[in-house]
């Protein structure tokens, strides 16, 4: 129950006392006391006595309470109408947005100092999400070059002649893993770069069409290894505005997730189609599914699913969260559907050109 609607409940149950109250003063008054000062008319007094009372009833308490409600529920609504209005723009805060201050009245009420709160708030909450930003993006920096060293010293050994079958294969996995942190690291750099608005997307128009089948194609070079059938069932031709770096990168994400979490001879499928004003693309795969009060979290950044199924599968996490901000980026929407067993479904919509 809103405060309005309490303020409104408890201002009519007084007002309902009083009025009651009040029509028992006049009665007694009337039936009463007056009596006794006055001789009975023509009228019976059974009679006189309800005349009186509709009289009472009808010019005085009826018109006090509709009046006395009208009143409250037009006060109410005008002291709570500031409330209201703070409440809605509170809601439209978010991590990019915290330098934005909420409007104050600066009449210097309980209200307008609740504003001035939440605004120091709101400041403090930018500054130290801007200071995370700044140390990833300082940390990922500063990781590429040792990394970068470290890949090609290892590369250099791997290549060397006097080295044993047994130092290639201790080599070799150890490129694959300074492979894996270099992922890590540029999808951390990506995202943060993206947080801060550090990144700027071309608008231009382009076949998505295309590029799905271009996806198509790489996604079978992936799936070959594990049997895995792809296939693209539907795919009408669509025109976006937009980024066809990113845009080719979200479709290689989804492509590669899609395959890397399905079973070995199991099935990819494609399918584009327009609806609407939108282009309505779907990824399927037959995997194992997520459970569904784990599927809230897919898009988080190092969420991985089932952490008892994680060391069998490579990758980061960072793979769903990067594909939402290239989806949010170009005004569009991410949703994932999953079952245990069954179909796991990634659906993109994007507006067309």
């Amino acid at each position: 129950m809103t405060i309005r609607t309490r303020l409104n409940l408890w201002y009519s149950i007084i007002l309902c006392g009083v009025a009651l109250a009040v029509v028992a003063a006049a009665c007694y008054h009337e039936f009463v006391i007056e009596k006794r000062h006055h001789h009975h008319g023509m009228k019976s007094e059974s009679e006189l006595d309800s005349e009186d009372l509709i009289d009472i009833l009808t010019w005085t308490v009826t018109p006090a309470i509709v009046l006395g409600l009208a009143g409250g529920w037009w006060l109410t609504r005008k002291a709570l109408a500031p409330v209201s209005a703070l409440t809605q723009a509170a809601e439209k805060i978010h991590e990019r947005n915290l330098s934005e201050q909420l409007p104050r009245s600066g009449n210097g009420d309980e209200l307008d100092r609740l504003t001035e709160v939440f605004n120091a708030m709101t400041a403090r909450l930018d500054g130290s999400f801007q200071r995370i930003r700044e140390f990833t993006l300082h940390a990922s920096h500063e990781l590429k070059t040792p990394l970068t060293i470290l890949r090609g010293e290892l590369e250099t050994a791997l290549h060397d002649e006097h080295s044993s079958a047994a130092q290639k294969d201790r080599l070799a996995s150890q490129i694959d893993e300074i492979e894996r942190l270099t992922k890590i690291v540029d999808g951390l750099t990506l995202l943060t770069k993206a947080d801060a608005g550090q990144i700027a997307l071309k608008c231009e128009p382009l076949r998505l069409d295309e590029l799905v089948r271009e996806s198509l194609a790489d996604a079978k070079i992936l799936a070959s290894p594990q049997n895995i059938e792809v296939r693209l069932d539907h795919c009408d031709e669509a025109t976006v505005a937009g980024d066809r770096h990113r845009l080719r990168q979200l479709l290689l994400n989804l492509a590669d997730n899609a395959v890397k979490y399905n079973r070995p001879g199991g099935t990819v499928k494609f399918s584009l189609q327009r609806d609407g004003k939108f282009a309505a693309l779907k990824i399927s795969n037959t995997g194992a599914g997520i459970a569904a009060e784990l599927q809230p979290r897919v898009f988080e950044r190092f969420f991985r699913g089932d952490a008892s199924h994680n060391n069998a599968v490579e990758g980061c996490g960072l793979g769903l969260s990067i594909a939402q901000w290239i989806v949010t980026a170009h005004r569009g929407e991410i949703y994932f559907a999953s079952a245990p067993d069954q179909l796991t479904t990634l659906s993109v919509r994007l507006p067309l050109a």
